[in-house]
């Protein structure tokens, strides 16, 4: 994809262009409620996908020609050696292959460094950049896995998952009958399906639930089989639904009720919505699918607890919205230049938000957000002191002042041609722009103890996204993520981007989500 921003991914392309943009919407439903848990920090972990199980040295080139960049890398298995595997890696404007040999004992590039996995060769060769290298001596670098797509938009497969993972999701969740599919961590290509059985009597005399774990093998046909038996192609799960499997010790084990993931890749989103917006019938239960995911959403816990002191301290309680929503102490950010003879001088409620992405073209992209609170009559000399400290130029409001007869913000920018001060910051309203659902305000800020120009603020105040609801035209937030991004790129070296609504956690975190979110499709093609 290109990086320009005034181009959409193909992918949400489809999203907007959709009838009446009804599956769209319940996207947006969908990542509010990731959004309400409080999303400080996004980590994406990319394990296996840059195994492609069943493509061909032409396929493979062309994948890395469409979709990669130079240091771009995918392993597949060898079309004339079975068993062996090849390294395809794009150089430039070409693509070159490495065999990898697989002895059955480990696997090496037919000399050199030996290993137990496939996947501790490409790691060891991806973290040791300049071992691999043509006869006259180039570099190949390997720094860009190319993912490959889910083998299926299955809601029941959970990709990258290892078995204690898998265990303690139908141990704690599970009924007996559950199950789920993963892929397989100790060879690549192949997959496990993870069973929670009945429970079984101990000698003391408790029962006790089990997880028997089946593997799944791909074959060279492209079938699948569970232990040599018979081969599928994509049928495997419904024939061992009617048909359970026997374990050597005689247990059964039946296939009853699917566990399913929330986890989804973006390149199958439209299959995936499709699934989710399916409507119960009366042989299942009666919510399903968007309904299903947000409970199982709002079940998954919280385990990223970093202390909250310091809005907790007596001095700052004031400037906190709402009590129960603090700042992270270890992320927060810290007012400079204050009189430290005033006890929480240096508070806000904010937090630093990072966004480290290894963009395949070649360069390290780290995008730096600010999320905070709507500013309090009290906390909008702090609001400005911190704009002006972190050199920012855009500010993204996502409420309105009053909502519902509430009041969720208080007025911080100027009237129209208007100046306000606000401590030691002088705030100008030079002109507003009134679009379809957002306001833009050009705003000039300066130091009134410092002789210096005046900085350029962009100010934007969506307006059509209701507390408590989601966007009724998702394409609109689109649009206005493509206007913030370019107004942040058009000065160089622009501070974060400062981000709130009225409490900070909720349509902030899903603005911040969702343009992280485009930033990997950018970045990772799919």
């Amino acid at each position: 994809t290109s990086p320009t921003i005034h181009r959409i991914h193909p992918v949400w392309k489809y999203i907007i262009l959709t009838e009446k943009c009804k599956i769209a919407a319940h996207l947006w439903f969908v990542f509010f409620v990731v959004c309400t848990k409080k999303v400080q920090y996004i980590c994406i972990f990319i394990h296996f996908r840059w195994f492609h199980p069943n493509i061909s040295g032409q396929e493979a080139e062309t994948l890395l020609l469409t979709n990669g960049g130079h240091g771009s890398f995918l392993a597949r298995p060898s079309k004339s050696n079975p068993g062996d595997f090849t390294l395809s890696v794009r150089r430039h404007n070409e693509v070159t292959h490495i065999k990898i040999q697989n002895t059955g004992d480990y696997y090496d590039l037919y000399g050199g460094e030996t290993f137990a996995t496939l996947a501790e060769l490409v790691q060891y060769y991806t973290e040791q950049q300049g071992l691999l290298s043509e006869k006259n001596g180039d570099v190949i670098a390997l720094k860009y896995p190319l993912n490959s797509q889910d083998p299926t938009s299955e809601r029941w497969y959970h990709g990258h998952l290892s078995g204690k993972e898998a265990e303690k999701l139908l141990l704690e969740k599970g009924k007996p009958g559950s199950f789920l599919v993963r892929e397989s961590q100790s060879k690549l290509g192949d997959f496990v399906l993870s069973v929670l059985t009945s429970e079984e009597k101990l000698e003391n005399g408790e029962r006790k639930s089990r997880v028997t774990h089946v593997m799944i093998r791909f074959q060279p046909d492209g079938k699948y089989d569970v232990g040599g038996g018979e081969r599928f192609d994509t049928d495997l799960l419904e024939h061992y639904k009617k048909n359970p499997m026997v374990e050597k010790s005689g247990a059964v084990v039946h296939l009853k009720q699917p566990f399913n993931a929330t986890r989804i890749n973006a390149a199958n989103i439209e299959t995936r919505v499709r699934e989710l917006n399916k409507t119960a019938d009366n042989t299942e239960k009666a919510k399903q699918g968007f309904w299903e995911e947000f409970e199982m959403l709002q079940q998954q816990e919280c385990k990223l607890l970093y202390p909250r002191k310091e809005g907790q301290r007596p001095e700052n309680k004031s400037k906190n919205r709402y009590k129960n929503i603090l700042p992270f102490d270890t992320t927060r950010v810290t007012l400079r230049d204050t009189d430290e003879s005033i006890a929480g001088s240096d508070y806000i409620n904010a937090n630093y938000i990072k966004n480290n992405l290894d963009d395949v073209r070649g360069w390290q992209h780290c995008k730096v957000y600010i999320a905070t609170q709507g500013c309090l009559q009290n906390t909008v000399c702090d609001f400005w002191a911190m704009v002006y400290q972190e050199n920012t130029h855009v500010i993204v409001m996502t409420t309105k002042e009053v909502e519902r007869s509430r009041k969720k913000c208080f007025r911080y920018c100027p009237d129209e041609h208007c100046t306000n001060d606000f401590g030691c910051i002088q705030v100008q309203s030079l002109e507003e722009h009134h679009k379809k659902d957002y306001i833009l305000r050009e705003l000039h800020i300066s130091r009134l103890d410092k002789m210096e120009s005046p900085r350029p603020i962009w100010h934007y105040q969506y307006l059509s996204w209701p507390d408590h609801g989601v966007p009724i035209e998702p394409g609109g937030v689109l649009s206005f993520l493509e206007e913030i991004n370019a107004a942040q790129k058009y000065i160089p070296h622009s501070g974060p981007i400062v981000v709130h609504c009225s409490a900070g956690i909720g349509r902030t975190g899903t603005i911040i989500v969702i343009d992280m979110l485009l930033d990997i499709i950018n970045t990772q093609g799919r």
